[in-house]
């Protein structure tokens, strides 16, 4: 039981800190501080990566009209007036493209390099840094475009070129840890003219195949034969993060409707200073 509970409480950092650009990464290490696990050094590295595909689910579910590519019903783009081409919708087809391209630089680096990136950034003193500078990065990028408009306002709009180069922000966060994937390609996207809603969405859509991809690599590594003390553990962190991310998604939509990013940006830089002292003095 007491180990459910620790699950339980994972899972509500990860379903808050996943879509927040505050660093999942550097609330998981203060707490794996304070609260650990009882599992082995490689189930607790897989149960990092894998409990987010909890999180994802609730990007699939509360979006699931806005990139499903098949249908119907609201297709004002079909391939083809008749027929099987009908049910398919070219916007969102287009939309995977730009996503899928988004994801190539920090696919291949992760494929190639994630154990080595792993041993040589995965340290405090990486995610302090990362916390600080991506956070500095969100106040001075939000005063810069108090005073400009931001040229693109839909996910339409978004190139193949600029979703690229999300994805090579994207990339920093894959090597980095502490910078925050949603937090780096949503400076990525600010720094590009995407608007605030715009680039929280495509984060959202750009976390699917990530997340998706990172956590069968994690499984695959691991290897399917888990306890059934694990394999709860698991499920627990998955379901909680997943109820949780439903909530945290709506807010940060809403928020950022009337408010911008620099108060994360303050947060960020807070915690890194946080962690910094924590483990100078007490780690």
């Amino acid at each position: 039981m007491i180990e459910i509970l620790k699950a339980i409480l994972f899972g509500i950092v990860e379903g808050i800190t996943e879509w927040l650009p505050i660093s999942s990464t550097g609330h998981m290490i203060l707490l794996d501080e304070f609260i650990q696990l009882d599992v082995s050094p490689e189930f607790y590295s897989m149960f990092q990566v894998v409990i987010q595909l909890g999180a994802i689910m609730a990007v699939v579910i509360l979006f699931w009209n806005d990139f499903f590519p098949f249908g119907k019903k609201d297709n004002p783009y079909p391939l083809a007036k008749e027929g099987i081409l009908s049910y398919v919708k070219v916007d969102k087809v287009v939309l995977w493209i730009k996503i899928l391209v988004a994801c190539i630089p920090a696919a291949v680096v992760g494929v190639l390099f994630d154990e080595q990136l792993e041993a040589i950034f995965y340290n405090y003193q990486t995610v302090s840094i990362a916390l600080i500078v991506f956070g500095i990065a969100f106040i001075l990028i939000e005063n810069r475009n108090a005073h400009q408009r931001s040229r693109i306002h839909s996910l339409r709009n978004i190139t193949i070129q600029t979703a690229l180069l999300i994805g090579v922000f994207q990339l920093i966060a894959a090597i980095f840890p502490g910078t925050s994937r949603s937090g780096a390609t949503i400076v990525g996207a600010l720094l590009l003219g995407v608007s605030r809603t715009v680039a929280a969405e495509f984060t959202f859509f750009l976390a699917i195949p990530v997340m998706f991809g990172a956590s069968l690599l994690k499984i695959v590594k691991f290897g399917f034969a888990f306890t059934m003390h694990e394999a709860i553990i698991l499920v627990v962190g998955m379901l909680v993060a997943f109820v949780v991310s439903v909530f945290v998604i709506k807010f940060l939509m809403d928020y950022i409707k009337k408010h911008d990013f620099k108060v994360f940006g303050w947060y960020r830089i807070v915690l890194g200073i946080v962690v910094l002292l924590y483990f100078i003095f007490l780690g």
